[in-house]
């Protein structure tokens, strides 16, 4: 009977140990089809950095199909997406206070609403393939207008932009490009 025991629990660690294993890889392999990205904006004395993974485009149709409209998306793939500032914000007459966020957004066909939550480190989708936020820890959002390109934008892309004495960041993935102005 002790040896069953022991065979038992010896074959129990081993499955949990190959179930980690295999996490691992699912997860990596994911990563190798939306590689990771860290962009930051530097001026005067902001540092803005956002985190994010960037899926391809891959011939699929994205905003309204892969990208419901109304729904909110995790900005990117995989894990959440992160923002992070070294100083208040003012974005669209609201102020964001310094610190980390995940950074959410509910496309719309016309307009987006943009979220910074003050939850992160999450993965982007729970286990009921919803997006992990909890809205009930959103510090900011905001609603700006979506523009339609005739030029396609293979990898969903965020970047920054300085205008004037201000700066926008700016999220572009297949012919739609959203710009989110801020001062500080």
């Amino acid at each position: 009977m002790k040896k069953f025991i022991i065979v038992a629990g010896v074959a129990v660690a081993l499955l949990i140990i190959l179930g980690f294993v295999a996490n691992f890889f699912v997860k990596q392999h994911d990563k190798s089809f939306s590689p990771e990205e860290e962009v930051m904006f530097n001026a005067d004395d902001v540092t803005i950095k956002v985190f994010y993974n960037r899926p391809f485009k891959k011939g699929r149709e994205i905003f309204g199909s892969l990208v419901p409209y109304g729904k909110v998306w995790r900005t990117g793939a995989n894990e959440a997406t992160t923002f992070q500032t070294s100083k208040d914000l003012l974005i669209e007459g609201r102020t964001l206070k310094k610190g980390k966020y995940s950074l959410w957004t509910i496309p719309g066909e016309e307009t987006w609403q943009v979220i910074f939550n003050s939850e992160h480190g999450q993965w982007g989708i729970g286990s009921d393939g919803e997006a992990n936020r909890d809205p009930d820890k959103d510090a900011l959002v905001i609603d700006v207008h979506a523009v339609q390109q005739q030029r396609v934008f293979e990898q969903f892309t965020i970047s920054f932009e300085k205008v004037g004495e201000d700066a926008e960041m700016v999220f572009m993935w297949d012919k739609t490009l959203v710009a989110v102005p801020f001062s500080y």
